[in-house]
């Protein structure tokens, strides 16, 4: 039988692997241990990826936006393998369980998962020069020939708008958006299929955000690479995005079209972040839908449906009952109940 690959439930079925996605998320989980006592037991768990279940296709770009603490960012980690062992879900990868890789597999896989930190400054290191950061990991992978080592280097910081005399310098001497290019060569330069951006350009200027955005999708295009885009600012996801999954509290509460999600948004969640999308026409009107309160506790989530707390719609079904996801219109996905039929 066929298994529904877009349809959360509470019951987990193991994926089936088609082809067209290089990456096919099932029921993803992931909880931190708070600990307490004097023995530090385990009081509770920090529910941060709590079932998100998406598929994307090879060649396109899937953004991933919401409010600060719903577990964008430890959703790509987790992805990666970079947050420890996941609680729970599938994660398939050319349809390889990530998770069931040796030490000896996930080594070769790296090279074909890289990410792109935030924080370009931090995420580099201040001993090493640009040409060392870039080449470090295509040495240890033992990627090109000695001989051609050097000139591998030169055409990958060419491809990211990067000089060949850039190699000796260290990152402190570079601006911030050099320094996003340095990270984004030194993911390029393993030859990567799937690539993590998470929030590339929230720490550049607005001017440089856009270069980057362009280089970026230039890559994309030369390299046939996948990107999850993780951000904040929804125009440049509108801009940059095929597809676009909307998280609140662990969860994801919609999922389409980037066109669909946009003309279209569904959920009271995005249509609340979708309403603070600021206007260029200073007399255009917009009906700003302020969220009422703050996001409950990621430790201590609320029963049913968790933005049932800050929704205007908010029934006393949505108090007890967990919506499921519905397909509303072909390839646009929502967790809510005003959708059941």
């Amino acid at each position: 039988m066929a298994v529904n690959k877009n349809i959360i439930d509470d019951t987990f079925e193991p994926l089936t692997y088609d082809p067209q996605y290089i990456l096919m998320v099932n029921q993803l989980k992931k909880y931190f241990p708070i600990k307490g006592g004097m023995v530090s037991r385990v009081v509770g768990q920090v529910k941060a990826v709590d079932g998100v279940t998406f598929n994307l296709k090879r060649g396109t770009t899937m953004g991933l936006v919401g409010e600060s603490g719903c577990g964008k960012t430890t959703t790509g980690r987790t992805i990666l393998r970079l947050a420890g062992e996941k609680t729970g879900g599938q994660v398939l990868f050319n349809g390889k369980e990530v998770y069931d890789l040796t030490n000896k597999e996930m080594r070769t896989m790296r090279t074909k998962m890289q990410i792109i930190f935030q924080d370009p400054f931090s995420s580099l290191s201040p001993r090493l020069p640009v040409g060392e950061i870039i080449g470090e990991a295509v040495r240890e992978h033992n990627l090109v020939p000695k001989e051609e080592f050097n000139d591998y280097i030169d055409q990958i910081m060419d491809n990211c708008g990067l000089q060949p005399y850039h190699k000796a310098r260290y990152p402190h001497e570079f601006s911030g958006g050099q320094r996003q290019r340095i990270c984004i060569a030194r993911a390029l330069a393993l030859n990567p299929e799937f690539v993590v951006c998470d929030e590339p350009v929230s720490a550049l200027d607005v001017s440089i955000q856009a270069q980057i955005i362009n280089l970026l999708k230039d890559l994309q295009e030369q390299y046939k690479l996948t990107y999850l885009f993780i951000s904040h600012d929804l125009s440049v996801v509108e801009h940059i995005s095929d597809t676009v999954g909307v998280m609140y509290l662990g969860n994801l509460v919609e999922y389409g079209e980037t066109g669909d999600i946009f003309k279209n948004p569904l959920h009271p969640y995005t249509q609340a972040l979708f309403s603070a999308i600021p206007i260029p026409d200073p007399k255009a009107k917009k009906n700003r839908i302020v969220l009422e309160g703050s996001i409950p506790s990621p430790a201590n989530p609320p029963s049913g449906c968790k933005f049932h707390t800050r929704c205007a719609h908010c029934t006393e079904r949505c108090k007890t009952e967990v919506p499921v996801q519905r397909e509303i219109e072909p390839g646009h996905y929502v967790v809510c109940h005003l959708y059941d039929k």
